[in-house]
Order: C-alpha cells, then structure tokens, then sequence
C-alpha cells in the first residue's frame, strides 16, 4: 500500500483505491501502528474524536469498509479484529 499523503490517495499495486476522508484517517492511523491492538474506544478517539456526535459503532462500519476495498484489490495486509481487545492492521503472509 503506498498512501500519498499531500493528495490523500492511496494506491495497492499501482491500482488506486478510493476512500472517503474518514477511511483514509483510519488506514493512515492503523498503517503507522501496525501490528499494535486498537480498543473500538480508542479508534473512536483518534479518528473522529471526542467532539463527535457519531456513534462508536461507526468505527466498527468503518473496519468493514476498509476491509471490502483492501480486500477487493487484492492488498497484502488485512485489519484483524482480536476478540475483546480491538483492532489491528497485520500482513498477510
């Protein structure tokens, strides 16, 4: 996955993905920590904030968003839920 930062757009294999601003933020979070566990509480801080008037289930919609369009182009790394933990972004082997 390679992210270009100044433009916002994020490309797996030269192929570009389209992502919404908060998936983007999301990815970008989940790709400077991987392999680190992430509470839902704590993704719900970092990417929409405590000022949000969204619920945190967004954050779980939002993983599943991610995962259809990495998934769709075929990206070697997936986001992995670790039950009662939270949420991780890993490689795939």
């Amino acid at each position: 996955i390679t992210l270009h930062t100044d433009t916002r757009r994020v490309f797996v294999s030269g192929e570009e993905v389209t992502l919404k601003n908060k998936e983007y933020e999301l990815l970008c979070f989940l790709m400077s920590n991987a392999d680190i566990v992430f509470s839902r509480e704590t993704l719900y801080e970092r990417i929409w904030g405590y000022d949000s008037e969204a619920e945190i289930n967004v954050v779980w919609a939002y993983i599943s968003y991610l995962r259809r369009k990495l998934e769709a182009v075929g990206a070697n790394v997936r986001i992995t839920a670790r039950r009662g933990q939270g949420y991780l972004l890993e490689e795939i082997a």
